[in-house]
């Protein structure tokens, strides 16, 4: 059981966002997709959660075809996506986003155990119920966005860019929440992140997307320790 791409090509007009991009990765890991701005990142998990079309290719989470579903469709299958900065809907309180993240789900006794796993992976929440999100720091945006996709019970997480715009250490308070996903609750992510060093140090795997195509992957730490690697995309 995994999430396989094979070939996936993806165009804008003239422009190819994605060139025969293939990379599997396996039930339970945690990936981290790195790269320059412009490399195909976002487009790459807008394509996998039916926000964006292919030109031809390939991509499957375990049965599930990913390329012809519709967003909704998927995150009944267990895939669910949070978009950089647009996870969140100001005007309702910490307690109503939670809620509308588990919309589909039929079993309330599950939908209020889940929200109990959530509130004990991020108390803060737990302290901001009644709050609107537009009150919250960016921290507890983020954390409030995790939280309202884990309400849907998924199997596989989409992340881009949870360390947009915060400060360090929440950045490290964010990263380890993620990490722990995938041990306690044995959720697949692929991780889009700017922060290049940091989703690799939590990361099993790292992908490295060049202008549309996957330059080099493997374990993340040997990343991490290859020179050429280093020199291009993590600054020293």
């Amino acid at each position: 059981m995994s999430l396989i791409i094979e070939n996936l090509t993806v165009e804008h007009g003239a422009i190819r966002a994605l060139n025969n991009v293939s990379f599997t990765v396996k039930k339970g890991q945690l990936a981290a997709l790195i790269g320059a701005n412009g490399a195909g990142k976002t487009t790459l998990l807008r394509t996998l959660s039916g926000l964006n079309k292919p030109t031809h290719g390939k991509a499957h989470w375990c049965e599930t075809n990913l390329l012809h579903g519709k967003p909704e469709m998927l995150v009944r299958h267990g895939v669910s996506h949070v978009s950089e900065g647009k996870s969140v809907i100001p005007e309702l309180t910490v307690e109503e986003n939670l809620e509308i993240g588990a919309l589909w789900r039929s079993n309330k006794k599950e939908m209020q155990e889940s929200k109990k796993t959530i509130l004990e992976l991020f108390p803060r929440l737990g302290e901001r119920l009644a709050q609107r999100a537009d009150t919250l720091s960016g921290g507890e945006r983020q954390m409030l966005a995790l939280g309202r996709s884990l309400m849907s019970k998924p199997e596989l997480l989409l992340l881009d860019e949870p360390s947009l715009g915060l400060a360090p250490l929440v950045i490290e308070q964010i990263f380890q929440s993620i990490k722990e996903l995938t041990k306690s609750m044995g959720i697949t992510i692929l991780l889009v992140e700017q922060n290049a060093m940091g989703a690799l140090k939590i990361a099993d795997v790292g992908i490295v997307l060049n202008l549309g195509t996957v330059a080099i992957s493997g374990e993340a730490q040997s990343l991490i320790a290859d020179p050429a690697v280093r020199a291009a995309y993590l600054g020293y």
